[in-house]
């Protein structure tokens, strides 16, 4: 189904990344997690066309039944290409909708082929369209990127949940948006050619910052002060907040390429997680300003950030008909304006100083005049020079319970004046002779919506009417329409490409992209700030530490071009052996990352390399002998066979595609010399066709070491007992030592590490060049017997399975205490034993361990039970998929004792305290509620010493069960359902005939599918009520309870609620004969009080935000 239709308004959305997909054919990039490049299509000389736009429309029916992983939308055209639209259903390897979309005709698309795309995918709210969840993003199509989209697009349980209007009649309704720009290739885009300005890098989501650090940059003030905080030669910019900014400000300065914050990031205190998060610029602002002004203290710079950005204003309380007066001035650093109900910052301003009427039951309490009538507001004592206004676009949702965006449209002015109509934003204390006309330097922009978007700042560098779009590493010129009318935000119409034979039809939709942070600059302070910054501003040793930079990187850069003509060669000789095995290396014969590698030239004839490792090696070229290296099908690494002489008249880029098999990027040999008596090097012997190489380790059981002993050539008809003596010379053994010999096979998955016969020929034990033997003395059995490794064998077994195991302490999951190197194969007992250990605790048996579900990265819910599991191997699996971390807890019993308690966690509020603690009671399992209720008294304050319990088990916000006195705890379930104690009232002790108790839940009601769908919230109770009680009764003692103001409580409803069957009551009414149905459950039938859900206090902070924090 293809349609043109009008977009729906969609200000709620879940978080999303935006990334290629992985897993489809066509040659596709491997999945990432980089936000795209935002571009732009009006640099300066550069073509425009006007963008091709077309609107496609998915009815997919039966959605929730379909069992495919992955699901394609039928093919539609736009701008001469076919496009489709992939789902996953289920998620692509997540808890979450995915949604792409991608070019069909990949293989067809002429060379070089690219198409800068922007387009939104949604699925369609079909009961309320404004609810409709939209994605918008931008991308540079190509034959290599076929597709890009949204792997996170929504929560399945949000879309797979029927009352939310997602799904109806099982039937799911996509749409997707795309406009297509056939004019630019922002690939070749020379952001310093054009403009004179580069860009930041983003990290994955660093857009936030890269917009506000372009915007302090282009103060030239602020960029002075940061260039003159003090700062050492030693220190590193990672580690130091001034040093990175002055970097990362001198690079933006001198750069011609766009420039990286990792090491800004890393003087905060982030990792790579940090980078992927998005936070609020307003926010990033004000800590680093704070962090900043920290640094600045007790140096030449000290007080300059408040000197830039610090302002004044009073905040007061006036009393109309008493002579009392109170104030109090507060400083700020940037102004939150309102945007909703504004139409430009004038009116947000005029809402800031309005004055607010406290009157009626808001009455002031003025010291020594009691209540009284009175007006508060705020005037400005004084603004700074540079003014920063943050525009309130996000807010709380009442209605919905969720943050929304605000997208009105919204204006301000070039030249900002704030002495406007006799001064009326400032106190009496104000000094009228600044004046407070300011400029707009620069408007920080977010496009999209609550849960993601993009952040990009427009700039006016020196207060010209040239205007530039910094949008992370793109920087590009910009007109006064683009720079300021299309952020006012607000709708704008546009026409879209007739698709399948439908007619164009003009639409409006919401412009997503408006400003969000203002920065004004007053005129009379403009020549200061707006200085020149030169050179000698900036530290000497900066600049040279820069220039080393700029030369290091020339140079890397020169090497990169060149690399063509150079390969590595990395040669390793017995003397590698003798220092890595043991240390380096256990398995095989060398590690070779940590091997030298000499860069040469790919056409330089081997025979010449030779005479350059004689001058490295001191070993005469006709005294060597080189071995290419093999990777078995048992994944050991072994020297091959010799170069032959034809092999070393060739090149070494020869050589190197020659041994590729075993190596791609480097050429790796073996360097075979000998040394005589003298020390001094010899000939090598010639090599027979039945000589075989092999190389022999020396393990020391009684020590657990393995160290490399030297090579030999064997006869392959010869037998190891012809090398006995031999190998005793090498281990300095005596000659007639009894040795036994293992042949190390491979390592991985496995150990294979076999015991030879010493009287089997070499050819018979099927060894060959590279083979490695190890050799150890015999044990007798009883010595064998007290050795943990007493063979070579177990000792490779006992290596194999060493882990290093990261412990957490359950409480905070997060954080690495301390680790551990432990053997798969220890048991329950060895692990918590060294665990306890490592604690001081001289009890193991009160060390509880819990596993790692190695998919969440959390704690199982259950703990691992005492010796419930065999070894440390059986603790880390979690199907099949093995971790390193395990959670520890240290216990006030020990283990086996506590599991034979039950331990239930029980809340519990008193009539006088409105402070809900919990309590973890631990009893036998075969103990009463009556026993649990008895220990819970012990533990708090009761109303008075007399007062009874009882328990109650609610669930979804309603009470499901009164547990019985007398029943076992064992069997009460406290995993879902949640356990909550209460004092019973004094008037529901003694409940005759004509009193009944009935449940009392919180309500709100929600449309859904046009019709009105209940929802509980709050905590639930119990209520006595009588025959003949009418409900005003009733609502006296409800407010009573819940403490609840006579203004709050006129607002809300009464109503007979029963199977979700809403009956609203009036005062008159009675309610005993309503409750009398014994035929339904009993929490299916109570009394609503249906009013708003109060508001949490962290509602206001935005979903995909956490707090932004600076950690050095």
């Amino acid at each position: 189904m293809t349609a043109i239709t009008l977009p729906a308004t969609n200000e709620k959305e879940d978080e999303d990344m935006l990334v290629p997909r992985s897993d489809l054919v066509d040659g596709l990039q491997p999945m990432g997690v980089e936000a795209p490049e935002a571009t732009e299509n009006n640099a300066a000389n550069q073509p425009t066309e006007v963008p091709r736009t077309a609107k496609f429309t998915w009815k997919i029916e039966n959605f929730s039944r379909i069992t495919a992983k992955n699901l394609y939308s039928g093919i539609f055209d736009v701008v001469d290409y076919k496009w489709r639209i992939l789902i996953f259903p289920k998620g692509n390897n997540i808890d979450a909708l995915s949604m792409y979309l991608g070019v069909t005709n990949s293989a067809g698309l002429p060379y070089g082929w690219t198409r800068y795309t922007y387009f939104s995918l949604a699925i369609v709210n079909q009961v309320h369209s404004k609810y409709s969840v939209r994605r918008e993003t931008q991308h540079q199509f190509s034959a290599r990127e076929i597709d890009w989209g949204f792997t996170s697009f929504m929560r399945l349980g949000e879309l797979y949940d029927p009352s939310r209007g997602y799904l109806v009649n099982d039937t799911c309704l996509v749409e997707a948006e795309i406009g297509v720009d056939t004019a630019i290739d922002p690939w070749i885009y020379d952001s310093k050619k054009e403009t004179g300005f580069v860009g930041l890098k983003n990290q994955g989501a660093t857009c936030y910052m890269n917009s506000l650090l372009q915007t302090l940059y282009h103060i030239p003030l602020f960029r002075k002060v940061v260039y003159h905080m003090p700062t050492n030669v030693n220190d590193r910019p990672s580690a130091s907040i001034p040093l990175a900014m002055q970097s990362l400000f001198y690079k933006l300065q001198y750069s011609d390429a766009s420039v990286a914050t990792k090491e800004l990031t890393k003087s905060f205190g982030w990792d790579n997680y940090e980078s992927f998060l998005q936070h609020d610029v307003q926010e990033l602002n004000r800590v680093l300003c704070e962090k900043l002004e920290e640094k600045m203290k007790r140096t030449v710079v000290e007080g300059a950030i408040q000197q830039l950005f610090e302002g004044h204003h009073m905040n007061y309380i006036e009393c109309i008909n008493v002579d009392y007066k109170s104030s109090r001035k507060e400083s700020f650093y940037d102004l939150q304006l309102d945007v909703k109900g504004c139409h430009d910052v004038y009116a947000s301003f005029d809402k800031y100083v309005a004055v607010e009427h406290l009157d009626g039951d808001n009455k002031y309490h003025a010291e020594q005049h009691g209540l009284q009538d009175a007006k508060k507001g705020v005037l400005f004592i004084d603004f700074p020079p540079i003014l920063q206004l943050h525009l309130k676009r996000f807010e709380y949702d009442f209605v919905c319970d969720v943050m929304g965006k605000i997208n009105d449209h919204y204006e301000f002015p070039l030249q900002l004046d704030l002495d406007r109509d006799d001064g009326k934003y400032l106190s009496p204390d104000a000094d009228r002779r600044v004046r407070n006309l300011y400029t707009l330097h620069s408007v920080l922009v977010h496009s999209g919506g609550v849960h993601s978007g993009h952040y990009y700042a427009f700039i006016r560098p020196t207060l010209s009417s040239q205007w530039y779009k910094f949008d992370d590493e793109r920087v590009t010129k910009e007109d006064m329409k683009n720079a300021l009318d299309e952020l006012y935000g607000g709708e704008e119409e546009h026409s879209m490409q007739m698709v399948q034979g439908v007619n164009n039809a003009p639409f409006k939709f919401t412009k997503h992209s408006n400003a969000y942070m203002l920065v004004y600059i007053r005129e009379s302070d403009k020549d200061k700030i707006m200085c020149h910054v030169v050179e000698k501003d900036i530290a000497e040793h900066l600049r040279e530490k820069l220039k080393r930079e700029r030369e290091e990187k020339e140079q890397k850069k020169k090497d990169v071009s060149e690399a063509h003509l150079y390969t590595i060669v990395k040669v390793v000789c017995d003397e590698d052996f003798f220092g890595q095995i043991g240390s380096n290396v256990i398995f095989d014969l060398v590690n070779y990352d940590i091997v030298r590698g000499l860069r040469v030239r790919k056409l330089m004839p081997f025979n010449v390399f030779k005479e350059e490792v004689e001058d490295e090696f001191g070993i005469p070229v006709q005294f060597q002998r080189f071995w290419l290296w093999e990777k078995r099908l048992n994944h050991t690494y072994r020297p091959r066979r010799p170069l032959t002489q034809d092999e070393e008249a060739q090149t070494v880029g020869h050589l190197m595609s020659t041994a590729k098999k075993s190596q791609n990027t480097e050429l790796r040999l073996f360097f075979e010399f000998e040394f005589g008596p003298d020390s001094l090097p010899i000939p090598l012997p010639n090599r027979e066709k039945d000589d075989i190489l092999l190389f022999f380790k020396l393990y020391d059981p009684e020590k657990e070491e393995l160290r490399y002993a030297g090579r030999l050539f064997v006869k392959s008809m010869g037998k190891p007992v012809d090398i006995l003596t031999r190998l005793n010379e090498m281990a300095g053994y005596a000659p007639e030592e009894d040795i036994e010999l293992y042949e190390e096979i491979k390592y991985y998955p496995n150990v294979r590490c076999d015991y030879m016969e010493k009287r089997s020929t070499f050819r018979s034990s099927q060894l060959e060049d590279g083979d490695i033997i190890c050799f150890q003395k015999f044990l007798p059995t009883e010595v064998r017997q007290q050795l943990r490794c007493p063979d070579v064998r177990s000792f490779f077994e006992y290596l194999n399975n060493l882990q290093v195991i990261h412990f957490r302490p359950l409480e905070k999951p997060k954080e690495d205490e301390f680790r551990l190197q432990l053997s798969k194969l220890d048991t329950y007992d060895e692990v918590v034993e060294k665990v306890a250990r490592q604690l001081g605790i001289n009890d193991p048996s009160k060390i509880r361990l819990t596993s790692c579900n190695s998919f969440t990265q959390q704690p199982k819910p259950h703990p691992i039970k005492y010796k419930g599991v065999d070894t440390l191997l059986d603790m880390l699996l979690h199907h099949n998929q093995a971790s390193d971390i395990l959670y520890y807890e240290v216990l006030d019993m020990p283990l086996p004792e506590l599991q034979g308690l039950r331990t239930l966690r029980v809340a519990f509020r008193h009539g006088t305290n409105d402070e809900m603690e919990i309590n973890n009671i631990r009893r036998p399992k075969d103990s009463t509620v009556a026993d649990l209720l008895d220990d819970l008294r012990m533990k708090i304050q009761l109303s008075r010493p007399d007062a009874e319990l009882r328990l109650l088990e609610v669930f979804a916000h309603k009470i499901y069960k009164i547990f019985p006195s007398g029943e076992k705890i064992e069997s009460i379930n406290d995993n879902n359902w949640a356990l909550q104690a209460e004092e019973i009232p004094e008037e529901e002790k003694h409940l005759g005939p004509h009193d009944c108790l009935i449940h009392v839940y919180h309500f709100m009601n929600e449309e859904n599918q046009n019709q009105l769908e209940i929802q509980n919230f709050g905590e639930p109770f119990l209520l006595a009520i009588h025959a003949d009680e009418i409900l005003a009764n009733v609502k006296i003692r409800v407010q009573k309870k819940l403490h609840v103001s006579d203004a709050e409580f006129s607002k809300w409803k009464f109503a007979f609620v029963s199977q979700d069957r809403t009956e609203y009551l009036e005062d008159s009414d009675i309610l005993f004969s309503r409750f009398q149905s014994s035929s339904i459950y009993i929490w299916e039938q109570y009394l609503g009080l249906e009013h708003k859900r109060p508001l949490a206090a962290n509602q206001y902070r935005r979903p995909s935000e956490k707090p932004v924090k600076i950690y050095n």
